[in-house]
């Protein structure tokens, strides 16, 4: 194994990194207000206008123009509603706010999995044990081998299609993976309490499907089938975007995974570094960053997952200037070369070996 870019760091350097991104954390949360505020208003009057519009044009989705229109309207909404909007509403962004109708605990998205399951695996598993091999479920999100670390099996061969099926199904594969059924097989977890977390799941899920293939394609009459087919694809569009932008927050070269035993007597400024070697950014425009809903700073994301996004952007130079000062990577790129590394990473891990070799 190559030692970690962090293994030059003394314990009072460590302590000298926390307090100084802890002073960070501090000086934007310490000035929230108004602005901010009216930012998250935006974006949800934003998201709703697109869904209202979207849907209203599939009204008429026998006409091609419509269908294209309201298919795309459509797809921005979907992003919009899981990315800038849900993710960071149910990591507790706004709710300084104190604002019930935008709150962690009483928020509910456009997305297969139901918000409880989603804070679980995402909130709690992800952020607590980010890249630990056997801790952090979201590496190879528990089907494909993403680490030489992580041992090799015969069905990693065809992990690159599992991983273009995934993309595909993305909301549908995250569903299923939060009920952890691996650990029913296993014995590590009852069956019964399998079965409520999928009672849970199949009430959302006959929601989700009511309203994008049987109510709303109702409303077009004889367009039924071609609105049907549009919300399938803004579905489809979602779950390919929403795919590409995470799994490029933690898998392009230049992110490190770590043992078990890195948890430890873990101090601040190690889980500070941990989070920062373990992420990767993406580089891109304003509009861009709107989309990935801000995911596109995954390393200030991991750092601060309680700030609210629209802050991230502001506070990136900042962080990149201290991983540079201490001596650490700050790993970033555009999505097209991003995500094509962790592609290369998949196909090759599909195989044996891979670990890299020593000096």
């Amino acid at each position: 194994m190559a030692p970690s870019a962090a293994a030059h760091l003394t314990p009072e350097q460590l302590d000298a990194l926390a307090a100084e991104l802890d002073a960070i954390r501090d000086e934007v949360l310490g000035g929230l207000g108004e602005s901010d505020a009216r930012y998250i208003h935006n974006v949800i009057k934003l998201q709703r206008s697109l869904e209202i519009a979207g849907r209203g044009a599939l009204i008429f989705s026998l006409n091609p123009a419509a269908w294209v229109a309201g298919t795309a309207a459509l797809s921005v909404a979907k992003i919009l509603d899981n990315m800038e909007i849900g993710h960071n509403v149910l990591h507790g962004q706004w709710d300084w706010m104190k604002d019930p109708k935008i709150h962690s605990t009483t928020w509910e998205w456009d997305h297969a999995s139901t918000s409880k399951a989603w804070q679980k695996s995402h909130n709690y598993e992800h952020h607590t044990f980010t890249n630990v091999r056997g801790k952090d479920r979201d590496l190879g999100y528990a089907v494909m081998r993403v680490t030489p670390e992580q041992p090799w099996k015969p069905i990693d061969l065809i992990q690159p299609l599992t991983n273009f099926g995934l993309s595909l199904v993305f909301e549908w594969g995250i569903a299923i993976y939060d009920i952890e059924l691996e650990k029913v097989q296993e014995g590590t977890k009852p069956w019964s309490q399998a079965k409520q977390e999928l009672k849970a799941l199949w009430r959302k899920t006959r929601r989700q499907l009511a309203k994008d293939y049987v109510l709303f394609p109702l409303l077009s009459g004889p367009g039924f089938v071609q609105t049907a087919a549009a919300n399938l694809t803004a579905n489809t569009v979602r779950n390919i975007w929403s795919h590409a932008v995470i799994f490029c927050g933690h898998f392009p070269d230049g992110t490190e995974t770590f043992e078990e035993s890195r948890l430890e007597n873990e101090t601040q400024g190690e889980w500070y570094v941990r989070q920062m070697l373990g992420s990767a950014n993406l580089t891109g425009s304003p509009t861009f960053h709107l989309m990935t809903g801000n995911l596109s700073h995954q390393i200030e994301h991991h750092l601060f997952p309680d700030v609210p996004s629209n802050h991230y952007a502001k506070i990136a130079p900042r962080v990149r200037e201290i991983c540079d000062r201490y001596g650490l990577p700050y790993t970033a790129g555009p999505l097209p070369k991003q995500y094509f590394k962790v592609l290369r990473k998949i196909f090759r891990y599909a195989f044996p070996g891979g670990a890299p070799k020593t000096a």
